[in-house]
């Protein structure tokens, strides 16, 4: 059984030529002809049939020439669609007004008896043709997805979107004849749609589908397939679907269709990204190219999450050379040779530490940079809590080290890539990057050099190394349980390439004293994020996979903001991009207690280095550990 199962999948692979299918036809034609001198004398075979014979040449030559007109013959039988099926009713309407037109003269002429076909036959046959030809291209297709998938076990699906888009999607799926998806009907919001049929399939109310309507019906997924859907609207209704333990597809924004054509490979599965309760945001600004061009470009921390990715942009544009710095010497190694294995060599990899001011300045000496992306920080919230002397030493007293050089050497632009942690700090690792802000603002104003100062500020980032993504990840595949801290905790946010892009645009836009924020929509739950994240892996929860609810830790909030107190923001010429100006300092003041704080030694007590880390960063507030108590 299996050696003939084999034998016919084999032959489904091969495609018939085009003049095998015209032959099909042409045989088609020439029966249907005999069906209808049948037909027209009422089942009684005693015509004459040497009249049919005579005209069954003519009959099978005028055939010829509209098959050939409309070229029907080189449709693939096995995809035969509704264009398809168009084509072949054009050329058969041509058949019979052929015939037509050579009864009209054959009898006005007194032509030959064969071109002489009676009106009636020719109507008939005209018929004939169309329900044995459409039919036949059909019964092949069906039978070719029947060899293909009899044996392979059928998905039961719904789409969810009874409109145009749905509509399409259906016909991609059931038009392809490999696909093992079989559509049991349509969910719509739309009342007016609601208890009616499409293509004989039922519409239903979101409602109505419960636990016994899929297990009643077998249904295995979901496919949403509705254009432009808010994401606040695809995020209530995937929520509810993978509630009830179903699968969720989505069909991508008809810009993103291939050739114009929806095909059932381009239905993907729903991600995190489609899930972030906002729209993505793209940029297509012009200005990066002159921004670019041309330029030597210095990236600290490239070998992280956000500073790859930022390189991976900036490679798009023909920049004069690109400078990688990183401290971690294996990431910046598979860096450099990604970028290699793409032809790119105008780069220079170099393990080096913004700590260390004289390497640094060595390197700003050779290169003479003109802009530079300060990417490199410690950003592990637990862990700085612990070590503060290195939170300081990173992200404050290194990032002042590469802000001094920049002036020094003349930069164009520095661009601080900071977070939403920042604002508002709870704990140590915030509150060090707020400093780092400061710092920026204090040098827009009383710089008297060229080097624009500006600030990119975002929430989380979706993947990037030590996020909440990847710990989910990995718990879920050690079977769980998923942790997270409070029930209530939201977060913003983001992917990879919104950031690197943002950050790029930034730099652009920028003129210096900015603050570039965006607008992310709303906050996401890190409890539906974990629920959502144990469905996509194809898990139920809690039945296969648990979450548990470990408390808050040190410096942690319930909730991330994205200004501080006395930043007042205004739009850019992109909706979800806006700017704040740096909330005036007392720029003495700063100047003096940060150069105190990075004075401070390693074997400075942690309380003596947070306490002073408070006295600059007035809003700090510790929450939840051992530093509360500065808080009195």
């Amino acid at each position: 059984m299996d050696k003939f199962i084999n034998i016919l999948r084999k032959l489904s692979d091969q495609y018939a030529s085009k003049w095998l299918v015209l032959l099909f036809d042409l045989c088609v034609v020439a029966f249907t002809f005999f069906i209808a001198y049948i037909i027209r004398f009422n089942f009684i075979i005693d015509f004459e049939f040497n009249l049919f014979f005579k005209q069954i040449p003519f009959v099978l030559v005028a055939a010829l020439i509209s098959f050939l007109i409309v070229s029907s013959h080189k449709g693939v039988v096995r995809f035969t669609g509704a264009k398809d099926i168009i084509n072949i009713i054009i050329g058969i309407n041509i058949l019979a007004t052929i015939l037509i037109v050579t009864t009209f003269l054959s009898r006005k002429y007194q032509f030959d008896v064969v071109f002489d076909i009676p009106g009636s036959i020719i109507y008939i046959h005209l018929l004939l043709n169309i329900f044995f030809l459409v039919g036949s291209k059909f019964f092949v297709k069906s039978l070719y997805r029947i060899i293909v998938t009899d044996f392979e076990e059928q998905k039961s699906v719904l789409i969810y979107g009874a409109g145009t888009s749905g509509m399409i999607t259906y016909d991609a799926v059931s038009n392809d004849p490999k696909s093992n998806i079989k559509v049991v009907g349509f969910l719509d919001d739309n009342d007016g749609k609601a208890g009616k049929k499409i293509n004989l399939l039922n519409v239903y109310e979101p409602d109505k589908i419960t636990k016994e309507f899929i297990q009643k019906n077998s249904i295995d997924e979901v496919i949403i397939s509705i254009q432009s859907i808010d994401s606040n609207r695809l995020l209530e209704i995937t929520s509810k679907l993978f509630a009830l333990n179903l699968k969720v597809k989505i069909v991508p924004a008809v810009q993103n269709w291939i050739d114009g054509d929806l095909s059932i490979g381009q239905i993907k599965d729903i991600n995190l990204e489609d899930l972030l309760g906002r729209e993505p945001i793209n940029i297509d600004n012009p200005m990066l190219v002159e921004e670019y061009n041309n330029k030597i470009i210095l990236v600290t921390g490239s070998a992280g999450s956000i500073g790859s990715e930022l390189v991976r942009k900036l490679v798009r544009y023909n920049f004069q050379k690109l400078i990688l710095i990183d401290n971690s010497e294996s990431p910046l190694y598979d860096l450099q040779q990604e970028l290699h294995q793409k032809g790119i060599t105008n780069i220079e990899c170099i393990v080096a530490d913004i700590r260390n001011q004289i390497r640094i300045d060595n390197i700003f000496n050779e290169y003479k940079p003109d802009i530079v992306f300060h990417a490199a920080a410690y950003k592990h919230v637990p862990l700085m809590e612990h070590n503060p002397y290195e939170a300081v030493s990173v992200n404050v007293r290194g990032t002042n080290n590469v802000i001094n050089l920049s002036v020094k050497y003349g930069v164009e632009k520095f661009i601080l890539i900071s977070t939403d942690k920042a604002v508002n700090p709870t704990n140590v690792m915030g509150a060090t990057k707020r400093i780092a802000e400061m710092i920026i603002c204090y040098q827009n104003t009383v710089t008297t050099g060229k080097t624009k100062f500006i600030i990119t500020r975002f929430g989380n980032v979706l993947g990037s190394n030590g996020s909440v993504i990847p710990l989910f990840k990995k718990q879920i595949e050690n079977g769980g349980p998923l942790t997270v801290t409070h029930k209530d905790i939201i977060r913003y946010f983001m992917t990879i390439p919104e950031a690197s892009q943002l950050v790029l645009e930034a730099a652009a836009m920028g003129l210096g004293q900015e603050i570039f924020v965006f607008d992310m929509g709303k906050p996401v739950r890190i409890l539906d994020l974990a629920v959502n994240m144990i469905t996509l892996s194809g898990f139920r929860y809690p039945e296969d996979i648990d979450i548990k609810i470990t408390g808050l830790r040190p410096g942690e909030k319930i909730f991330e903001e994205l200004l501080v107190d006395g930043e007042n923001t205004k739009p850019t010429y992109n909706e979800k991009i806006m700017i704040a100006k740096c909330k005036p300092l007392n720029n003495l003041d700063v100047k003096i207690i940060i150069e105190e704080l990075c004075n401070l030694g390693p074997s400075t007590q942690n309380i003596a280095i947070v306490s002073k880390i408070k006295d600059i960063v007035k809003e700090y507030n510790p929450n939840n550990s051992k530093y509360d108590v500065l808080n009195n």
